[in-house]
């Protein structure tokens, strides 16, 4: 049996608790001051600072872009006997189907690009076109989201929300992670391709527009003054921390008062990075701005320009909306649904390369080019120009930080069907993307329902070493 305590013991151990319950609470209130997007040290040193995701909606084909197949040519017009499976969705299934495309040699290394992309060849010693990408579904939703997230399922974080969480923004007055979708639509699946999933609300991605204001209703109310908006805004986010004290598992709660904050502070800063009126009449001919067929993604890869150099980390523009022939879902006619696509993304993307490098931002910028997976090298129906999606092996390419160009990676088969050389998974790209950022893929994790989750899943996953310069 214990003795009793003295009065001295018992004062003491008292005090203690008291002041304890201090502590917790300039804790509580400190971490309620840190933003959730505060700049954070990366695993190790790395080049790129920023990330910019080009994403091609719909599955540009493989054989038609960057990765040729002379044996199409030979079997052209002949029936597929081989093992792939072929044909999504009951879809019909037609004959080997050479591309109409020419592809050539570009650069000093020789990297053979189609002549859908005359501007982007023109950078293809900066290219690393990875040719063996496989992915685990053939539906567009759940695609777009393993591409996006790591996973087929709806719910968890995004790529760009996994960066902001891991490496936080160079810019409190602007978001983290910016979208820019096609004014013909978002992808199948909307918000969820930019979610932050179980993560805090802070990390999801900002939808922007490219035209007009960048995001709705941003603008002050007309009659009010900054300084009444500035007290309104002070008496409501003091209220909510007076609940968040009581109530500090609500992380939506807090998202909520960092997302009023920073919409006040976005109201100068973001309208600034949308005006391109005074941009010169140089610039606005490089990106293709007085050209309707390149005017739309012009604007968004200016912007995008604008974004990296205010120190946005992750930004994604997307070529495509909808559904069919209005993305690169080429199932009707691919020829005549690729020289659209391409032709709308082609010169702007090589733009920004060429003022990425003319502004500096080169070597702290990581470009991944691409979409939800291929198409098939045979038509969709005899005779008919369309492909069908093909999962078992398309193309993607990196450049920019970091990235060795001038190469491409593995291979598919003979005819284009499947990945069979250095066959690289969705999640070993999203783990290749973290290392260039300087994120240890295997060390960035969230818990969530009592397990460690991370991007790259449980699986044995590995950063692409060919990739790295």
């Amino acid at each position: 049996m214990s003795r009793p305590l003295t009065r001295r013991e018992y004062l003491m151990r008292a005090t203690g608790g008291f002041t304890g319950l201090a502590l917790a609470d300039l804790l509580a209130a400190d971490a309620m001051a840190a933003s959730p997007l505060a700049e954070k040290r990366p695993h190790f040193v790395a080049k790129a600072k920023h990330c910019v995701f080009l994403f091609m909606n719909g599955g540009p084909s493989q054989v038609d872009t960057f990765d040729p197949k002379p044996a199409l040519k030979k079997y052209n017009g002949m029936p597929y006997t081989g093992d792939a499976k072929v044909g999504s969705n009951g879809r019909a299934v037609g004959h080997l189907m050479q591309s109409p495309f020419e592809f050539k040699k570009h650069g000093r290394s020789g990297l053979e690009i189609s002549s859908l992309f005359p501007h982007v060849a023109m950078h293809a010693d900066d290219l690393c076109v990875i040719r063996s990408m496989h992915a685990d579904t053939a539906a567009h939703a759940s695609g777009c989201l393993q591409m996006n997230t790591g996973s087929i399922f709806i719910g968890k974080p995004s790529l760009g929300s996994w960066l902001n969480y891991g490496l936080g923004s160079a810019n409190q007055d602007l978001p983290g992670f910016v979208v820019m979708t096609d004014p013909r639509g978002g992808p199948i699946g909307s918000a969820s391709n930019w979610t932050a999933g179980y993560m805090p609300a802070a990390y999801q991605g900002t939808l922007f527009r490219s035209g007009g204001s960048p995001l709705l209703d941003l603008a002050t109310p007309e009659g009010t003054s900054e300084r009444t908006q500035r007290r309104s805004l002070d008496l409501l986010k003091s209220l909510n921390e007076e609940h968040l004290l009581r109530h500090p598992e609500e992380t939506e709660l807090m998202a909520r008062i960092e997302s009023y904050e920073l919409a006040y502070r976005m109201q100068t800063e973001a309208m600034s990075v949308v005006d391109l009126d005074n941009e010169d009449a140089a610039t606005r001919e490089m990106y293709g701005l007085n050209n309707p067929r390149t005017a739309e993604f012009g604007r968004k890869c200016l912007i995008t320009r604008k974004l990296i150099e205010k120190g946005v980390r992750f930004i994604q523009l997307y070529s495509g909306g909808g559904h069919i022939e209005d993305t690169w879902d080429g199932h009707n006619d691919c020829i005549t649904n690729h020289t659209l696509h391409a032709g709308e993304t082609d010169q702007p993307i090589a733009a920004l390369i060429a003022d990425l490098k003319r502004t500096g931002l080169w070597e702290e910028t990581l470009l991944v080019w691409g979409g939800e997976f291929g198409r098939t090298p045979t038509s969709e129906g005899v005779g008919k120009p369309g492909r069908d999606h093909d999962w078992h092996g398309f193309s993607m390419w990196l450049a920019g930080a970091g990235v060795k160009g001038g190469q491409a990676i593995g291979a598919t088969d003979e005819l284009g069907f499947k990945a069979v050389e250095d066959r690289c998974h969705v999640s070993d790209l999203h783990a290749t993307i973290l290392h260039l950022m300087g994120i240890d893929h295997s060390r960035l994790s969230y818990l969530h329902q009592g397990l460690a989750q991370r991007l790259t899943g449980v699986e044995d996953r590995k950063v692409i070493e060919k990739v790295l310069a």
